[in-house]
């Protein structure tokens, strides 16, 4: 199944798609938590280049990695997802930037989630979403 979200931020479409590529920042929101911070990000940021985002929380490790399929800078990133339950296999994540009058807008789209954790993902990304729009107001 499909999940497709859309948000806007104050900023301009750079800083947004800059946000998705530096490890830094990344690290702050891209899966992030306040109860499970990242504590580990590598990002190769480049088309075939890969990313990895540790977390620990609870006592157990959890980690996000993929590759990404397509980087136009400023307007489209799209990349593999491999997460939480490795069952799955991988999903594909697209993350479209638009200008606005004032700002930007986001669409993301994340396929082939299995059925049942549809509203669990869906949730998460919303959370995840929120997070990058606190981390570029601060």
């Amino acid at each position: 199944m499909a999940i497709s979200l859309t948000s806007r931020y104050p900023m301009s479409p750079q800083r947004v798609f800059d946000a998705w590529l530096d490890p830094e920042v990344a690290g702050l929101w891209l899966f992030a938590t306040a109860l499970r911070p990242m504590t580990h990000v590598a990002i190769d940021a480049r088309v075939g280049g890969e990313f990895r985002l540790a977390e620990r929380g609870s006592g157990e490790d959890a980690e996000h990695h993929g590759q990404y399929l397509e980087i136009v800078p400023h307007r489209r990133l799209v990349f593999s997802l491999f997460g939480g339950d490795r069952r799955w296999g991988a999903t594909r994540v697209t993350v479209e930037i638009s200008p606005r009058k004032r700002g930007c807008e986001l669409k993301l789209s994340h396929e082939n989630v299995p059925a049942e954790h549809v509203n669990h993902i869906k949730a998460r990304w919303t959370g995840i979403l929120y997070g990058l729009g606190e981390t570029l107001a601060s």
